[in-house]
């Protein structure tokens, strides 16, 4: 059974960081791109961006220089580094397996003074 399980999600204050990570089990990990997404309330679910087998990254416009994808394949962990967050950043984030369809359940990211 292929799951993928988003943790480190929280309240942040205007201008702090958090890092997010994704477990990923019963599936061989490091063989496919992974993808972050968010979802903020009355609005469609986005992608934040993507990181390659090789770890390459691609990064939505509105985060670029802000977040920072990494991947530890002996943890079949993928993380996303946020900093410099916005009020704006508030959403539920989602790790994704396109190639499969996988979803994780999400976790909660808020950014408010």
């Amino acid at each position: 059974q292929v799951q993928l399980v988003e943790s480190g999600g929280d309240l942040v204050q205007p201008g702090g960081s958090l890092r997010l990570s994704c477990a990923a089990s019963g599936i061989a990990f490091s063989i496919y791109t992974m993808g972050w997404y968010r979802q903020a309330p009355g609005k469609l679910r986005e992608l934040v961006g993507t990181i390659g087998r090789g770890g390459a990254a691609v990064y939505a416009d509105s985060v670029k220089g802000r977040f920072t994808f990494s991947k530890d394949n002996a943890k079949n962990t993928v993380y996303l580094q946020m900093n410099n967050l916005k009020p704006e950043d508030t959403a539920v984030y989602y790790c994704h397996i396109p190639d499969t369809g996988y979803w994780g359940q999400g976790t909660q990211v808020t950014v408010s003074s």
